[in-house]
């Protein structure tokens, strides 16, 4: 039985995609919460940075209580 961890990258883009990072930072953070190390120099540029914050914002789940997504609708009266 053999244990495959993940390289930095690709945590970071199972991160980005899970839905439960909103921002790069957040990625960092997490990242380095699960014992990753060298995390700023594997996830170094503008490219690279600008394709995680994307799939963040694609991916983003908000929790119940979170008020920064608005629904498009008001609720009926």
């Amino acid at each position: 039985m053999s244990s495959h961890r993940p390289t930095t990258l690709e945590r970071a883009y199972a991160l980005a995609r899970s839905g439960s990072c909103r921002t790069v930072s957040e990625i960092k953070q997490a990242l380095q919460a699960e014992g990753f190390e060298r995390i700023q120099d594997s996830l170094y540029g503008p490219t690279l940075t600008a394709a995680l914050r994307k799939l963040c914002q694609e991916h983003h789940i908000a929790a119940p209580d979170d008020e920064t997504v608005e629904s498009p609708h008001p609720p009926p009266a």
